[in-house]
């Protein structure tokens, strides 16, 4: 059983890319404990890149918004998956502005171990997610992360085009294939409570 937090970059509440995160967050569910953090429900201003962090007691960002919120969520993810429309072939600014604010010590307190991706965009180009990918790609390098899955679904525009095609079902499946098994040496309740934090 794992902690997964996914990251919605949508401010379309119950678009697609809401429905898309909506599908995997049902499926995994079944296993484990999910939580969603969406864009249109915290106010999250972009770093500025002023390094204070990595001095400031407990490398606190100076900005006082809702990524002090976030911080305590990504803490303690065992996972995190990014779900995003596609803006001119990358996430959303929202989005990027909560990833760019992970420039901080303190992801070093992180026990991420995994990475989805989950991308909704209107164009049908085969190149569409390619400069987001490699990005992704990147960050799995970086961090030794392991890659959990992707769910890439073009053509999707209007709210509830997605309904239409079997990306939802492609979501739920990602999602109920995580199951991390809690380790055999957990015997009581208590354990259990010690190894989910």
């Amino acid at each position: 059983m794992s902690r997964i937090v996914i990251l919605i970059g949508s401010m379309r509440k119950d678009g697609n890319t809401d429905l898309l995160a909506k599908a995997f967050a049902e499926g995994a569910s079944k296993n484990n404990i999910v939580e969603i953090v969406s864009v249109a429900d915290y106010k999250v201003n972009p770093c500025i890149g002023c390094n204070s962090c990595f001095t400031r007691e407990g490398n606190k960002c100076f900005q006082k918004d809702d990524m002090a919120e976030i911080y305590k969520k990504l803490k303690v993810a065992d996972m995190v998956v990014i779900a995003s429309p596609v803006y001119f072939y990358g996430i959303s600014a929202e989005l990027k502005a909560i990833i760019d604010r992970l420039h901080t010590p303190m992801r070093n307190e992180f026990r991420i171990k995994k990475l989805a991706l989950m991308l909704v965009g209107a164009a049908t180009l085969p190149e569409l997610f390619d400069a987001i990918k490699l990005q992704y790609q990147l960050v799995l390098n970086f961090f030794h992360l392991e890659d959990a899955g992707m769910v890439l679904v073009k053509g999707v525009k209007d709210i509830g085009d997605i309904k239409g095609t079997k990306a939802l079902d492609e979501a739920y499946n990602l999602g109920a294939s995580i199951n991390d098994e809690i380790p055999t040496f957990v015997k009581s309740t208590k354990e259990i409570e010690k190894v989910m934090g």
